[in-house]
């Protein structure tokens, strides 16, 4: 019976080690395609000079349609300026951006943790700059 009375109180706390494990995969996956549609934007942006609409705007389509995100919830700063390459390196030359999404679960049975669900969401952000490729 003394058995029985401690697997119901460890036992909870067990099913929290493997249900945040599973969210964990979930959240990486999610952050990795995250990371490739960012890439592929900011490969894009590297041959235009900057992110035009055409550019923000499909980063913005396949962020919420393939990680199920509201337009609302994305945050975009990036250079909206044509950036040209020079032959030496300069500052001017680069191209910023930094684009955030939101995660809605950081932690598996927040609840039972005395979390909220305030609490229990975060936002992921690339952020950097890299060099254009258009020539003057």
């Amino acid at each position: 019976m003394k058995q029985l009375i401690v697997l119901m109180g460890v036992l909870p706390i067990l099913v929290l080690f493997i249900m945040q494990y599973s969210l964990e995969q979930k959240n990486n996956d999610y952050i990795q395609r995250f990371q490739e549609y960012v890439y592929t934007a900011k490969e894009q942006a590297k041959q235009t000079g900057y992110f035009d609409e055409n550019i923000k705007q499909e980063l913005a389509h396949n962020l919420s349609t393939n990680l199920n995100i509201p337009d609302s919830e994305i945050v975009m700063n990036v250079t909206e300026v044509p950036k040209f390459r020079t032959n030496t390196y300069d500052d001017r030359e680069l191209i910023y951006y930094k684009i955030s999404v939101p995660i809605e679960r950081l932690m598996a049975g927040n609840k039972f943790l005395g979390i909220s669900d305030e609490d229990n969401r975060g936002w992921y952000t690339i952020e950097s700059k890299t060099a254009s490729e258009l020539i003057k």
